[in-house]
């Protein structure tokens, strides 16, 4: 009689269930991944498409309606440029709907096959702790399902579920030992064999430019950027400016870095007596930039110094990465300002902002060549009739004039913004730094976190004989004014709640760093520091690969001689007896191969009265389920033979 084919084999409502289950979870880590309306939108779509095809498959019709209305939703969101995101949003949609045709078993494994896809392109958008105990959990009940399919196929009634259990944590124990292998010994690469692909969606993070309200959506994220742990002193808060892109150009409304100034050599400083040694441990932003304490004194490996004295990664820092870094207050940045840097930061464009121009040319007449006195005046100007806020409109034309003179309410792409323009047409070379300033320190981990909404722009004017300084005029609205900033936003809960939950998240982000440096940053550095206790100090690539395959081998080796022996004893009956055979070994008290199982019971007995009774009861209850086709009591023989010693 021939076993009916997986397509025609219908499924019962437990398999059904196990695998929309299954499915389920492989989608959760990658429904968090993704923009919150495309997340929510998938999750409420795949419980009511699994409901409407409960009894019976949708219609085709119905199917491809549902297939076209996903597409335009991703298109929607994220547009149609392709990418990581893009590509993952789409894979999650397919899912979504996939449940609308889940009727046999060839279905079941199609859908559960096709789902496990999931927790590993949820890794290439983040690869957060969170997002690998999804991910093990799925494919936990992947394995799970998988089995109780095969059960339906040969028509064996399912085991429960701690032997399915027992089974896939067997199965999952014999594979470890090859993936740990794998991971530390396997040659970690400089650089990848294939590019990531680019993201569709940029990640919130610092740009190439800043235009006015263009921060609002990274000044709402309040995930971390960065985590700082400092070795011996650590600077004051307010001297904690990470510094980022330098924006030297303007055409009136957005101010952008200028590439070809970037490829100029490192500016020259003279560094104060401070030092900063510190790891700083980036988040993946898929860009390049490296912020770092003003000013960086050099370059890491791995990482350059632009002009204006800002570190960027040689490669796109698509992961986690960990950098050992040093910085020093400058007492002259730059002393000596060409002819043709001169002219570009002070350039203005024509027919823009008149009434800041004015304003900037009345300081300059009225305080001759005394450019401190102009910063002064403008830094005065803020101090008495501006307000930082987030609740800003869209400025006309004159972006500067509106914030200068009508508005007044603004942060600080509005101030910096402002402040530059008017110190360029008082005659004074000026430009806009952006990065983050402050951070949180974690006093469970003693290191600091500076967050996403800490993103922040400020000034640096250039004076004669100092060179770059540093001015932000954000800081200088008057505190009383300040008013609705977000940490004022986000502090909705007070007292004891408050407390814990700073304590959760404090343990909580301890958790990820330590994930980060663990698991995200085992580097090619970190994988030599862990052979050096076995007196392998330096090992080149090709050493490294040959320890590994002689590692793996063994490793398979052994998998392969457990899953034979298996393949030889599928009898778990047989194997417990067996066991318990070799336990009485030990002691001189084997049984031969041809000694029948009852006679060697009575040899046992005979010679050891106390233990040999048991084994005699054993070996009866043994011979009866083994041979004679007796099926009561099997599950407590097995755990009888197993606990039994001599």
């Amino acid at each position: 009689m021939s076993t009916p084919s997986a397509t025609a084999v219908p499924l019962d409502h437990g398999s059904r269930s196990w695998a929309l289950a299954s499915a389920a979870l492989a989608l959760l880590p990658l429904l968090a991944t993704l923009p919150p309306s495309l997340g929510i939108g998938f999750a409420l779509t795949a419980p009511v498409v699994a409901l409407m095809a409960w009894r019976k498959p949708l219609p085709g019709w119905l199917r491809a309606l549902l297939a076209l209305a996903m597409l335009m939703a991703v298109f929607a969101v994220m547009g149609t440029r392709p990418g990581r995101d893009t590509g993952s949003a789409l894979l999650a949609a397919m899912l979504a709907i996939k449940p609308a045709e889940l009727r046999t078993l060839r279905d079941a494994r199609s859908l559960v096959g096709f789902a496990l896809f999931a927790p590993f392109a949820a890794f290439l958008l983040d690869q957060g702790p969170l997002v690998m105990a999804c991910a093990l959990a799925a494919v936990l009940a992947g394995l799970l399902t998988l089995q109780r399919l095969a059960d339906l196929e040969a028509a064996i009634a399912p085991p429960t579920l701690r032997e399915r259990l027992g089974t896939t944590g067997r199965l999952v124990a014999i594979g470890l030992p090859l993936a740990l292998v794998a991971f530390w010994l396997f040659p970690r690469l400089g650089s990848p064999l294939w590019g990531v692909p680019d993201r569709a969606v940029a990640r919130p993070g610092l740009s190439d430019e800043m235009s006015p309200s263009g921060w609002l959506d990274l000044m709402a994220d309040d995930t971390p950027a960065l985590r700082v742990q400092f070795h011996g002193a650590t600077p004051a808060l307010e001297q904690m400016y990470w510094r980022g892109p330098v924006l030297p150009d303007y055409d009136g409304r957005t101010w952008t870095r200028s590439r070809g100034m970037e490829a100029l050599p490192a500016a020259p400083v003279d560094s104060g007596p401070a030092r900063w040694r510190y790891d700083l441990e980036l988040e993946a932003t898929d860009r390049r930039d490296l912020p770092a304490l003003d000013l960086a004194t050099f370059a890491p490996e791995g990482a350059l110094l632009t002009h204006g004295r800002s570190l960027v990664a040689r490669q796109r820092l698509s992961a986690a990465s960990r950098w050992q870094l040093q910085s020093a207050p400058p007492l002259r940045f730059e002393p000596q300002l060409g002819a043709g840097l001169r002219q570009r930061t002070l350039a203005l464009p024509d027919g823009y902002d008149p009434r800041a121009r004015a304003l900037a040319r009345q300081w300059r007449q009225e305080a001759g060549d005394n450019d401190q006195a102009v910063i002064d005046r403008a830094l005065a100007m803020i101090r008495a009739d501006f307000i930082y806020t987030l609740d800003t409109t869209l400025p006309g034309r004159d972006a500067v004039d509106d914030f200068l003179f009508q508005t007044r309410r603004g942060y600080c792409e509005h101030f910096s913004s402002a402040f530059t323009v008017l110190m360029r047409a008082a005659g004074i070379p000026a430009r806009v730094v952006t990065g983050y300033a402050g951070g949180y320190r974690n006093p469970l981990g003693d290191y600091w976190i500076v967050r996403r909404m800490d993103a922040h722009a400020w000034v640096e004017v250039w004076l004669d004989g100092r060179g770059w300084v540093r001015v932000d005029p954000t800081a200088a609205v008057a505190p009383e004014r300040i008013y609705d900033t977000l940490e004022q936003r986000a502090t909705t809960a007070s007292g004891l709640d408050a407390l814990r939950l700073d304590n959760l998240g404090d343990l909580t982000d301890l958790l990820r760093r330590g994930w980060n440096d663990l698991v995200l940053g085992f580097d090619a550095s970190r994988q030599q520091a862990l052979l050096s206790p076995l007196g392998l100090h330096r090992l080149e690539p090709a050493q490294l690969l040959g320890l590994f395959i002689a590692f793996a081998a063994l490793t398979l080796a052994g998998m392969i001689w457990l899953l034979s022996r298996g393949e030889r004893e599928r009898d778990p009956l047989l194997r417990a007896w067996h066991r318990l055979g070799r336990r009485y070994a030990r002691l001189g008290l084997g049984r031969p191969p041809h000694e029948p199982a009852l006679a060697w019971a009575r040899r046992v007995a005979a010679a050891h009265p106390r233990s040999g009774e048991a084994l005699l009861a054993l070996s009866q209850r043994f011979a009866a389920t083994r041979y004679a086709g007796a099926t009561g009591g099997m599950r407590q023989l097995l755990d009888e033979l197993k606990r039994h010693r001599p």
